[in-house]
């Protein structure tokens, strides 16, 4: 999607925010089949009541609607939870011009850019994601901004810029020492003391998670390598600061001596994993972190490495990495480490999300598996599971449908029909 499209994507959104009908305060959905809980397995001819953005009843049968409010028939649909994608970079996409656009345009060009993503995103069935890097101002004013209603969207949970070392993945690379100098970010820290200030700060700022580039990465213009950048004492002061003031802490790792080094410093998750093997599948398991496997930007970034506007550091790592990922996740699934599902979205194009489900079952995960990555251990994941990631009394109505059965095909859910965000509906099929 270029910038235009995605710019007239934000202001349809807009549009048709305002355009829209008041919500109305009961809605009745008539379900055909409601995976409520997946893995729990199909419900049949139910009824969803909905009250003021939030589900007030799941009941056997078809009930009749009450006086006033508004029938959705989905009898012949099948029905899930909203989406949640735990990795994403929702105010940009990247591509040819990435490295030059950085310096031309404003936090404010990025916060609108985010808006047409997230309308695309939340069309496509995501009605809840993580963002784990992006322009504080960018990420904290459109996820404020969707939260209020003025723009369409995904709940949006952020951490806003990930904290980094000096020259690492995270830092300003690959340009002039001047250029660098002058946009060289807070988030940037060196030494323990340091890097407790750069949590503090991002905390300060808004973040609602704090996110941590704990090796090196493939996207980054610089031959760093792939393995610990941060020292053992720099990463246990991050994680003591960031639980002290109530964050959890998200670790971009790809090396297996930085995904161990993360692991002991009581990390909460690890997004990528990619040198995965059983020694950090029993870390996972001991330490009860999650892996947010990005199988979708392995896939991604394999298909450019012979692209000639790709850095040549950032073609040769991915080269290695991007065909590792899909067995990083089999071996993760096999081991009994608790996934959720996320896809490094904006590495992959916005909307394409559901691409990560394909790979989840070619590593092994049955569809109904994958779906409950994105759907109950996800919502644990962003500490949101009282609110969202099943269709239950008491939670927010975020359902989504698709006309053929996702269980016995996967590929159903790259077409969502239906999509009701908080008892608002923005997509429903004619």
């Amino acid at each position: 999607m270029t910038k235009t499209m995605t710019r007239l994507a934000a202001g349809a959104a807009l549009a048709g925010l305002m355009a829209a009908p008041a919500l109305a305060e009961t809605k009745v959905i008539h379900a055909g089949h409601v995976l409520a809980e997946p893995g729990e397995g199909y419900l049949t001819r139910q009824t969803i009541t909905v009250e003021d953005g939030k589900i007030v009843s799941v009941e056997a049968g078809y009930k009749r609607a009450p006086r006033g409010a508004e029938l959705i028939d989905l009898k012949d649909a099948y029905v899930l939870p909203g989406l949640i994608d735990s990795h994403v970079h929702i105010t940009g996409e990247n591509g040819p011009n990435e490295r030059i656009t950085a310096f031309e345009e404003t936090d404010v060009d990025a916060a609108f850019d985010g808006a047409g993503f997230a309308y695309v995103t939340l069309l496509s069935g995501f009605t809840t994601v993580q963002d784990v890097g992006a322009s504080n101002n960018a990420i904290f004013g459109l996820r404020d901004a969707i939260a209020k209603g003025n723009v369409p969207g995904p709940r949006i949970r952020a951490s806003g810029q990930a904290i980094s070392v000096t020259g690492g993945h995270g830092d300003i690379n690959g340009y002039s020492p001047e250029v660098m100098a002058m946009f060289t970010g807070k988030n940037i820290c060196n030494g323990a003391d340091d890097c407790r200030r750069a949590v503090r700060q991002q905390i300060k700022e808004g973040a609602d998670v704090i996110k941590i580039t704990a090796t090196g990465g493939v996207l980054s213009n610089t031959r760093a390598g792939l393995e610990q950048q941060f020292t053992d004492d720099e990463l246990a002061a991050i994680v003591e600061t960031a639980h002290s003031m109530g964050r959890k802490v998200t670790a971009h790792a790809h090396g297996k001596g930085g995904i161990v080094a993360a692991l002991k410093a009581g990390i909460d998750s690890i997004e990528h994993g990619t040198y995965t093997d059983e020694e950090t599948v029993a870390l996972f398991k001991e330490h009860g972190a999650v892996l947010v496997p990005t199988v979708l930007a392995g896939a991604t970034v394999t298909g450019w490495v012979d692209e000639p506007w790709l850095p040549a550091p950032s073609r040769e790592k991915a080269a290695i990495i991007g065909p590792m990922m899909i067995e990083t996740l089999r071996r993760a699934r096999e081991g009994g480490v608790t996934v959720a599902f996320g896809t490094d979205t904006g590495v992959s194009k916005h909307g394409d999300n559901a691409g990560e489900f394909d790979l989840m079952v070619e590593a092994g995960y049955t569809p109904e598996e994958a779906i409950r990555t994105a759907t109950v251990v996800a919502s644990e994941h962003v500490e949101m599971a009282d609110m969202i990631g099943t269709i239950t009394a008491g939670k927010h109505a975020d359902i989504i449908a698709v006309t053929g059965d996702p269980l016995k095909d996967i590929g159903e859910l790259h077409d969502i029909d239906f999509v009701m965000k908080g008892g608002t509906v923005y997509k429903q099929a004619q």
